[in-house]
């Protein structure tokens, strides 16, 4: 009678005899015809084993002809079979039962096919469908729930191949009402461009009420490991993509402090030019000129040079913590344009600023000089001790916890500094009452204090906004440098205030720039939680929430082992390379710019990307 049962069998049989074909087929061996007779003398038994386990099991009949010799061929693979952690009882392989058989064989998938198979956590048949699941979710018409009528469409196997190889067939345009021609496209593209053989017939899962879940188990699990290969191939290339862009970003920051430094340099020195060409003509007012002029530059373009000074140490800085964060090469600026030469150059202006301020001072004999003297004491003293506090917060370095302690301290120094402001505004206004306008003692005012204070006040609170958040992403192991960089990157360009905290509508911006949408109300809902949880959306509540998106890590082994996946175990790599990888061209040019290379014979570089890498992490 054709029971389910025995329609199962039937296709098990077809199935595992040729699961097992392809195993024997591929090392050299006929194929067989019949599970119970070509099976039970044991010599394809063993020749199966040894091809699955990789070993030879010795000494056997290879032409058995008593029962005994096949009991002995039976029980070698048996015994081999047990060794490996395979619990069977009563396999009756002789005598041909092949329910008996059948189970065995069944056994051996588990453990030589699906047992190996992980995603998520889960393992074997659960961890097989729950891939099966999240690959064929974009599909609407496909919902794959078990092995057995989830497959009985074609669907599913055509949206598995479309999902990794979308050159192979236009999902779009199957007819989804036409199983067999659905199912039928799937196992000839499978096996013509995908090496996956055809264990099934169409009829296997199309005329069936409950498809074989065994055989469908079997015929799937070839689709993961098939894929699993593409998918770390995907890897390999995303991984240098990711180390290629960190390296285009410290490369920028690089190129940008060094311009902005030469451009700083040269600005210095042209205005000390002018000051030194310039004449007095002896009248009042030629001198009042000039020292509105000196007022002008010091209100409006020092003012800048200040700001741009502390972004240039800032910037350094920030170049250096993250190369040593990502445990890089220290970067070194080329010649004169260190920060010390930007230093004894900013000394070298101060110098000429006060010969300027004293020239023009000459030309105004009635000023008191008790009350410059008075002021300048104070105001130089002020903005010496602020110049100190300035020199010591751009010199901090270190681990960062030793380096959050130091702007601790630095913070506290202002503090007391600050409360003599007032003592230096006092004089101000007695220099005024007095009408004293210039001092040959200074050039400072009360309110370039007050600027320079609150810009060091910035400064520090951005320092120690940074040495925080540098905390947070050395201790986030599991996001790439280059996500890292990126999440960074957002959370300072929304934090307006530059208070390091995000606003709900400030925190709903940069995930939307990440393409991360939510609903007003799910917005409400993650922004109160996070509040909850750390007071505030601060980076390191931000960076928390986005670190279960991606994880990856960037080391020199791993870099060395991508690129040769790139190369194919080449010691060198080629554009070509680089292009079949699927590399962004951006990175590419990166890529062939900054790695070492000889050309061949025929004119092509050969890019030596194991010196660069070591270069890099030296």
């Amino acid at each position: 009678m054709d029971t389910l049962e025995t329609r199962s069998r039937d296709v098990q049989q077809r199935t595992f005899c040729k699961w097992l074909n392809t195993k024997l087929e591929a090392n050299g061996y006929p194929p067989m015809t019949s599970l119970v007779k070509d099976l039970s003398d044991g010599v394809r038994l063993i020749q199966l084993m040894e091809i699955m386990g990789d070993v030879s099991l010795g000494r056997y009949n290879r032409n058995p002809r008593m029962r005994v010799q096949k009991a002995e061929n039976v029980n070698k693979a048996l015994e081999f079979i047990t060794s490996r952690g395979v619990k069977l009882t009563n396999i009756d392989i002789i005598d041909g039962n092949l329910k008996l058989i059948l189970g065995m064989i069944w056994t051996l998938i588990l453990r030589f096919t699906i047992a190996d198979i992980s995603e998520e956590g889960l393992s074997a048949k659960e961890g097989l469908l729950l891939w099966c699941q999240r690959k064929t979710e974009p599909y609407k018409e496909v919902d794959v729930q078990d092995f057995s009528l989830s497959w009985s469409d074609g669907l599913a196997l055509c949206a598995l191949i479309h999902r990794h190889r979308p050159d192979l067939l236009d999902y779009d345009k199957l007819d989804k009402s036409d199983r067999y021609a659905n199912t039928r496209l799937a196992f000839q593209v499978a096996a013509e461009h995908l090496g996956i053989p055809q264990l099934l017939e169409v009829e296997d899962l199309c005329d069936s009420s409950h498809p074989d879940e065994r055989s469908v188990m079997t015929y799937i699990a070839s689709f993961f490991h098939a894929f699993s290969t593409i998918d770390q191939a995907e890897t390999v290339s995303r991984r240098v993509e990711k180390f290629a862009e960190l390296m285009q970003s410290v490369w920028v920051s690089r190129n940008d402090y060094e311009r902005r430094a030469s451009e700083f340099l040269h600005a210095l020195e042209d205005i000390q030019n002018q000051w030194s060409a310039s004449q007095f003509d002896g009248t009042y007012v030629d001198a009042k000129e000039h020292s509105g002029s000196f007022a002008v530059y010091k209100q409006t373009v020092k003012r800048g040079w200040v700001i741009e000074k502390q972004d240039l140490a800032t910037l350094f800085g920030n170049v250096q913590t993250k190369l040593r964060t990502y445990r890089l090469k220290e970067y070194i600026p080329p010649p004169n344009l260190s920060l010390s030469d930007i230093d004894k150059a900013w000394s070298t202006l101060l110098a000429s600023e006060a010969g300027r301020s004293r020239a023009i001072n000459a030309q105004i004999r009635q000023i008191k000089e008790t009350l410059r003297k008075q002021f300048a004491d104070l105001a130089n003293n002020f903005e010496s001790r602020l110049h100190d506090i300035s020199v010591d917060l751009a010199q901090i370095e270190g681990p960062l916890e030793a380096q959050q302690q130091d702007v601790q301290k630095i913070q506290e120094r202002l503090g007391e500094l600050s409360q003599t402001l007032d003592v230096v505004a006092k004089a101000e206004e007695e220099c005024n009452a007095a009408n004293v306008e210039e001092n040959d003692y200074t050039v400072l005012t009360h309110q370039d204090l007050v600027f320079e204070v609150e810009l060091v006040v910035q400064s520090i609170a951005k320092k120690m906004a940074f040495i925080d958040n540098q905390i947070v992403s050395r201790n986030m192991t599991n996001l790439t440098p280059a996500q890292l960089e990126q999440f960074e990157s957002t959370f300072r360009y929304f934090d307006r205030d530059e208070s390091n905290t995000l606003s709900q509508p400030e925190m709903g911006a940069a995930l939307a720039s990440l393409s991360i949408v939510y609903s007003e109300e799910d917005m409400d809902y993650i922004y109160d939680r996070l509040v909850e949880e750390y007071g505030a959306v601060t980076y390191e509540a931000f960076i928390n929430f986005l670190v279960d998106i991606t994880e990856d890590q960037t080391s020199l082994e791993q870099l060395r082992e991508s690129f040769r996946g790139i190369a194919s175990d080449k010691p060198f790599v080629t554009e070509l390379d680089l292009r079949l990888a699927q590399l962004p061209p951006g990175a590419i040019d990166y890529l062939r710019e900054v790695m070492p290379n000889t050309t061949t014979e025929g004119g092509e570089p050969e890019y030596d990307y194991d010196r660069w890498l070591y270069d890099v992490f030296a």
